[in-house]
């Protein structure tokens, strides 16, 4: 999954203004794969391409139990928590924050074939919906769409901003989807993996320079915009 991730983020910041700002929820929604990428550069954590190894990607990921084993996820989750309330001193944005961390885990599952752990043993699970490409493309659309139109009604402001994140995102997937594959795993890329989220990231970050939650009015609206 990929997109789809970030759909906890655009109904984090639909729900509440409480919320961490839509930016710092995309930095979040990837966070896991942040530290995933950043460790396989240095050698901690493993991946191989075997291609065929599922009909949607060819990433065989046979060692990662520092970042997507449930129970790390839970930790980096916590430790976000920890980082926005230190910023924010608001718990309640400290809980969002940790939420959509976690979330990276738990849409991981529907897709990956089983190479995730509850806590880095060898017991592995995985739905494998990377091998229905007929299930998991519609369902991963599904999710950005219907998540990033809830943040729309849920949030004022002019439209050509988060309609320039959607194309984005859209852009970004069917390049995943459709375009050349790598022909092996190594630092380029993990470098191009993170400049994909850095992109993406800084847009969020543009669009929440755009928008206000509905529950803002008056002088408080002004604030959000500075």
């Amino acid at each position: 999954m990929f997109i789809g991730h970030f759909a906890p983020a655009f109904a984090a910041r639909g729900i509440t203004d409480e919320a961490p700002k839509l930016g710092t929820l995309f930095f979040a929604a990837q966070f896991i794969d942040w530290v995933f990428f950043t460790l396989a550069m240095v050698g901690i954590e493993k991946v191989r391409l075997v291609p065929g190894i599922t009909a949607m990607n060819p990433l065989d990921l046979y060692y990662m139990p520092y970042t997507h084993s449930l129970l790390a996820s839970a930790l980096w989750a916590l430790g976000f928590g920890m980082v926005v309330w230190i910023v924010t001193r608001n718990p309640v944005a400290a809980t969002w924050g940790a939420i959509v961390v976690v979330s990276h885990w738990l849409l991981d599952l529907l897709v990956h074939r089983p190479d995730l752990t509850i806590a880095g043993g060898e017991t592995r699970y995985g739905f494998g919906l990377w091998n229905h490409p007929s299930i998991e493309m519609p369902l991963e659309i599904g999710l950005v769409l219907l998540a990033y139109c809830y943040y729309i009604r849920r949030t004022k402001g002019p439209l050509v901003p988060p309609l320039i994140l959607l194309v984005a995102l859209l852009l970004f997937q069917a390049i995943d989807w459709f375009g050349a594959k790598p022909e092996q795993a190594g630092v380029g890329m993990y470098l191009l993996a993170l400049l994909g989220y850095a992109i993406l990231t800084a847009l969020a970050f543009w669009v929440q320079t755009t928008r206000w939650h509905k529950n803002k009015v008056g002088l408080a609206v002004a604030s959000v915009r500075r």
